[in-house]
């Protein structure tokens, strides 16, 4: 399927609705710059920048880093962006993060081109998250439902026995989908009124997900 020419996503849906390996995908495929808020923010301590030092003091308290450090370390991955595009995964969560954003692509002179929401199910999200198994040594991800590793939870690459984070005990990703229901199902109207809004299911395959993807961006309407 051909590629749209420059293109700026955002992703939208819960933990868990598979929108960081779909954002892998297409990143991929298109030549696009993966942003996971997750990876800039680790990035960002690692390399001790000023933002990143900012950063930690809130983690290291286990408080939400603000949004203006947030939009501070995006501004700064935007900036050296190729001239691909890119996904945004996990961010905005908020309306206040998503007018800060609007305004940052402002800045920048750049143009969102969609926001994809991935649906899926409460309690699938639930089975998916509560089987989800990270190596605590170097951080590979399994599913025991979809993705098992080939050796009874030990990680295929190092061996180690394989863990489940304590935000995918069940209760605790009830409490997720709590929060993110409140907070971010705003988002979703916010961007359907901006005419930006492309809803697609989360459940199958990741291939039968892809499928849907790429066919809602061709489209440019809502599946």
């Amino acid at each position: 399927m051909e590629r749209l020419n420059r293109v700026n996503l955002i992703f939208l849906g819960p933990p868990g609705a598979g929108k960081g390996t779909q954002a892998e995908r297409l990143a991929r495929r298109w030549h696009l710059k993966k942003i996971s808020t997750g990876d800039i923010l680790r990035e960002a301590v690692r390399n001790n920048t000023p933002l990143g030092q900012k950063a930690r003091e809130y983690m290291e308290r286990g408080d939400l880093v603000p949004d203006e450090v947030m939009l501070g370390l995006i501004r700064e991955v935007l900036r050296e962006l190729p001239e691909g595009g890119f996904i945004l995964d996990g961010f905005p969560r908020t309306l206040e993060q998503a007018r800060g954003l609007d305004r940052l692509l402002q800045e920048l002179n750049l143009q969102l081109h969609a926001v994809v929401l991935f649906e899926v199910p409460d309690e699938e999200i639930v089975r998916r998250l509560s089987a989800r198994r990270v190596c605590p040594k170097c951080g590979a991800t399994y599913n025991l439902i979809t993705d098992p590793p080939k050796n009874d939870e030990r990680c295929d690459r190092c061996g180690e026995p394989l863990v489940l984070r304590d935000d995918d005990h069940p209760d605790t990703v009830r409490h997720r989908l709590e929060v993110y229901h409140r907070q971010t199902e705003p988002l979703i109207e916010y961007y359907r009124r901006r005419d930006l809004l492309r809803t697609i299911s989360g459940v199958g395959t990741p291939e039968e997900v892809e499928t849907r993807l790429l066919q809602a961006l061709q489209d440019g309407h809502s599946h």
